[in-house]
């Protein structure tokens, strides 16, 4: 297993460091390949919102091994995944969602959630470099 408890343990700090930095209150998630968690924390006084959509962007970077600003762009009226919430309604078509990928292999996924959109992926493109600093 790559997402051990030590290595999730990591990212969550490095996200509450991020988020600390820029002054917000983050919740966040780690799903194993499976689409599965691995752990969830919200910070603070995180959006109650957060609680439903972070993981939900977790699951759905695993499971589709893209980013979900890119998946909800798939997703749209006429797009090749049109509608694809619909079938798995744990599906989430909010930014803020990555794959963790190791040696080309999907790994699991993030989410993070409680700032603004550009907040959100700024933090989840740090804990992204952090992984892959850990796993190179």
């Amino acid at each position: 297993m790559i997402l051990t408890d030590e290595l999730c343990d990591k990212l969550c700090a490095a996200a509450w460091e991020k988020s600390r930095e820029l002054g917000i209150d983050i919740s966040f998630a780690v799903y194993d390949e499976h689409g599965l968690p691995r752990v969830y924390r919200r910070y603070g006084e995180a959006l109650v919102l957060s609680v439903t959509l972070v993981p939900g962007k977790a699951y759905t970077a695993a499971v589709t091994q893209c980013k979900t600003k890119d998946v909800a762009g798939a997703a749209a009226e006429g797009a090749p995944l049109m509608a694809i919430q619909t079938n798995d309604p744990r599906i989430t078509l909010v930014a803020g969602g990555y794959p963790l990928f190791v040696k080309g292999r999907i790994a699991g996924g993030i989410g993070v959630g409680g700032g603004t959109e550009a907040q959100d992926c700024e933090i989840a493109e740090y804990v992204l470099s952090v992984f892959e600093g850990l796993t190179a």
